[in-house]
């Protein structure tokens, strides 16, 4: 190519290169552009987005590795809880605050206006925290409404207070034999679970102190009599020992609602079996069938109580009261079972008798009888046991009867009434044997002496 085409070329690239460099000019369009208003430019300006750089941080969390626990080689690590509610049965639940209280000197800082700082749960997540966890616990959680309910405050010189609202349900070991008359001793045990004694001391800060309590608590069965702190060391023959903090607390049952559903009742039916020992033993129909509804309202109160119950293989002290309650009603039914046969049995021997000495048929009992004047021979013989229509013969009267007149009418009809009146209860007490006349003193002394001995043991 020519020299001087070459040269038209680089001068025409030098003027494209000249052109686009200068400044365009705006078309006019027949528009005035008017200047903005100058209250605008003093508006306040966001200093979050003109700051250049990172903020100074107090806390060096990215400077150090919190894997580590805190002055590695010493033990120096406190806790302490406050519980709020205790739901006991087999397990008890209970919520609490659960505050650990240890120095890190990593998290220390220097601060002339702030005397501590106060974080929620998202910085525990790049810090050391204890371990801790409860031990025999069935299932347990961190309140998380409407965020975690967790609280992390730093003080300057590296102390730490690490607090958290939990709930737990534990395993308590209680024991029914004296139910409901009984005591109940529960405990919640706090441990590390990777940190050995040697790497990490828990402890209770103040003692009994640290453990603080609702003073308006209360539950529906339990009274609670004390709360308690305690703590000793936990051996696993694979890991080796390990520092265990105790909360026990004393339950006392409350014994008015089983007074009015268990032992009221329980002991009602037994006196209303007691009744039929002052019924007629004639009346079959209604001394069994109060003595069939006394053991079945009873079987039914039993059936009751243990439905509510835990099932456990031993004895309670409630148990002991129904079953010998129970055990008073069905006997109450035997005694007239026994009554009703000694009495068919004596029946059967009189009959036999009577058909061998027909002579003798109401008299067997009777060898004396007072007549004043205003009798008749045949009401004498009805008093006597006789029918009015039977006459007794000379030889009968002189064997069997010994009749006594009375010569003084003044007296004859008090005597006639006092007659029938000693007759009638002469009949009353031919209908009740003797086995019910015992049965009155007995059976209430007997379950007065049982209620005595009762509840002196179990109270």
């Amino acid at each position: 190519m020519p020299y001087f085409i070459r040269l038209i070329l680089f001068l025409f690239c030098l003027m494209v290169l000249v052109e686009s460099r200068k400044p365009k000019r705006k078309r006019w369009t027949g528009q005035v552009e008017m200047p903005k208003p100058s209250h605008l430019y003093k508006k306040n300006l966001d200093m979050t987005k003109i700051r250049k750089g990172k903020p100074q941080q107090l806390l060096r969390v990215d400077e150090h590795d919190f894997s580590m626990r805190p002055a590695f080689g010493g033990r120096n690590v406190g806790c302490w809880p406050q519980g709020c509610e205790v739901l006991p049965s087999l397990d008890f639940t209970m919520t609490l605050y659960l505050r650990h209280y240890w120095k890190d000197e990593r998290l220390a800082f220097s601060s002339a206006s702030n005397k501590s700082m106060t974080f929620d749960g998202r910085l525990v997540k790049k810090i050391w925290v204890p371990d801790v966890f409860f031990v025999h616990s069935k299932r347990s959680f961190t309140h998380d409404t409407t965020t975690d309910n967790i609280m992390l405050r730093v003080f300057p010189d590296g102390h730490v207070l690490y607090s958290m609202r939990i709930t737990v349900t534990a395993m308590c070991n209680m024991d029914f034999s004296h139910f409901p008359l009984d005591s109940q001793t529960c405990s919640l045990e706090l441990e590390s679970y990777a940190y050995t004694d040697e790497d990490l001391m828990l402890y209770w800060k103040n003692g009994d102190e640290s453990l603080k309590t609702d003073e308006k608590i209360s539950l529906s069965q339990f009274l609670i009599q004390k709360f308690h702190t305690t703590s000793r060391l936990a051996f696993y023959s694979s890991t080796g020992w390990y520092n265990r903090l105790y909360i026990n607390f004393t339950l006392r049952r409350h014994i008015f609602f089983f007074l009015l559903q268990t032992y009221f009742p329980a002991t009602l039916m037994v006196m209303l079996s007691w009744v039929s020992f002052w019924i007629d033993r004639r009346a079959v129909p209604a001394r069994v069938s109060l003595g069939i509804t006394t053991v079945l309202t009873m079987t039914t109160i039993i059936t009751g109580v243990n439905a509510s119950m835990p099932r456990v293989s031993y004895v309670k002290a409630v148990d002991i009261y129904l079953w010998v309650s129970f055990v008073f009603v069905f006997l109450s039914v035997l005694e007239y079972a026994a009554v009703n046969y000694l009495t068919t049995v004596q029946e059967r021997k009189e009959r036999k008798l009577r058909e061998k000495f027909p002579g003798v048929c109401g008299m067997l009992h009777s060898k004396t009888m007072m007549l004043d004047g205003s009798y008749s021979e045949s009401e004498a013989n009805s008093l006597a046991g006789y029918p009015r229509s039977h006459i007794l013969t000379e030889e009968e009267r002189q064997d069997k009867t010994v009749v006594h007149l009375g010569l003084s009418g003044d007296a004859n009809a008090a005597r006639k009434k006092g007659l029938l009146k000693g007759q009638m209860g002469f009949r009353i007490f031919q209908n009740t044997h003797a086995i019910d006349k015992y049965s009155r003193l007995i059976f209430p002394a007997s379950y007065i002496f049982f209620n005595l001995i009762y509840w002196s043991v179990f109270s």
